[in-house]
């Protein structure tokens, strides 16, 4: 693997927090990625979510498509969300990458973090938008705006279609994966860890499809129920980070320690909060067929290794969570209009679609579907780069 093109650090000289900007590559002079808060972020970890991005790009590249993917990158700060100083250290961290978001890093959302608090945080740093470097690429830059902008008020039951989309992807990637197996949906059970925007909408749309949520975890601890969560009343008591009001809880419901979800009698286990959640260690706990990345690098290399020797799937994050993602992109080129329906199939046909090519690359190449994805993501790479070219 070649080294990114850029990776820097900064130090806030309010509160001495780090943060880190990756730029892993270009694609006609623009990156993609998120921008994620949490305490313990380093560089190393932020590098790696770069990588990850350039090929969840690489692997959306449809020649028919207006979407033209972009190189991968990432920002991370480190600083706990919740603290009382944590919006000025946001706000100070957009000011000083100013100059990379206007030229050649487009930025939203990601752990910690929400597009609101993102977007309002730019305003003040000076941004006209998270994602304005891509701008000259487009054939109508109003309308293309407009465009997005009206996705963006898009809500479904009361919750954004921006936060939707993500989950929605994740969901069809379990289900492609019940699909090949001959697995029916009814009765399969799911654990998810992280209730918040990746993790609500998956449990709300793997429960719509008749699957049984058993076991949620969010900062509190685990609430679990063989019989079944309540998934919707549970998103109704989230607070803005995903944690759950135990005043809904039935009385069926369990309240277990936090990591009890590893250990959840599931046939389907969906990490969706933080990196590094399942190692060598607590993986020997883990009893369920497949498990389904939704947040960015939750599962470390060696408890893939075991997990796979144990019969277990591991799906990886570069595809099953890359919907977030490739929605913005459909939507600002003009693949999609601001409609959930329209977003929705899009979204189940890609995902499908690439989870079916992956899974198939692995059993031919007799590989994890992890080393299928990075080889397909490979293999386009330098179609992409010889016909776009790396800078604008």
């Amino acid at each position: 693997m070649t080294p990114p093109l850029i990776a820097l650090s900064w130090t806030d000289h309010v509160t001495g927090r780090r943060g880190h900007l990756v730029i892993d590559r270009l694609v006609r002079g623009v990156s993609s990625g998120g921008l994620r808060m949490r305490p313990g972020c380093t560089q190393e970890e932020v590098a790696g979510l770069a990588r990850g991005m350039t090929m969840k790009e690489a692997l959306h590249y449809d020649p028919q498509a207006r979407y033209i993917p972009l190189g991968g990158a990432k920002g991370g700060i480190d600083c706990d969300p919740r603290d009382p100083e944590a919006y000025g250290v946001l706000v100070r961290y957009l000011r000083a990458m100013r100059p990379y978001v206007e030229s050649f890093w487009t930025t939203g959302e990601d752990l910690g973090l929400s597009q609101d608090l993102v977007d309002r945080a730019a305003a003040e740093a000076g941004l006209i938008s998270t994602v304005q470097a891509v701008y000259p690429l487009l054939d109508d830059e109003a309308a293309a705006r407009r465009r997005l902008s009206e996705a963006f008020a898009v809500e479904v039951d009361g919750i954004g279609l921006d936060e939707l989309v993500g989950g929605c992807g994740v969901a069809e990637s379990v289900l492609t994966a019940l699909d090949r197996a001959g697995t029916a949906y009814e009765g399969t059970r799911v654990a998810v860890q992280g209730f918040g925007t990746m993790g609500g909408a998956t449990a709300r749309f793997l429960s719509r499809a008749g699957l049984k949520v058993v076991a949620v975890a969010d900062i509190k601890g685990t609430v679990a129920n063989p019989e079944g969560l309540d998934v919707e009343a549970l998103l109704a008591a989230r607070d803005a980070h995903g944690a759950v009001d135990r005043s809904v809880l039935r009385p069926s419901d369990r309240e277990l320690p936090g990591e009890e979800w590893l250990a959840a009698e599931a046939e389907v286990l969906v990490p969706a909060a933080v990196s590094y959640a399942i190692d060598g260690v607590n993986q020997a706990r883990i009893t369920a067929r497949w498990v389904v990345e939704a947040a960015n690098m939750p599962v470390l290399a060696e408890a893939e290794r075991l997990l796979a020797g144990r019969g277990v799937t591991v799906l990886p994050d570069v595809v099953v969570n890359s919907a977030t993602n490739a929605w913005w992109w459909w939507t600002l080129f003009g693949d999609l209009g601001a409609d959930a329906d329209e977003a929705f199939a899009h979204t189940r046909r890609a995902l499908r679609g690439l989870v079916e090519r992956m899974l198939t690359r692995a059993g031919a190449d007799g590989t994890t579907p992890r080393a299928a994805a990075h080889a397909l993501a490979a293999e386009t790479l330098p179609v992409i780069t010889e016909r776009f070219g790396t800078y604008r």
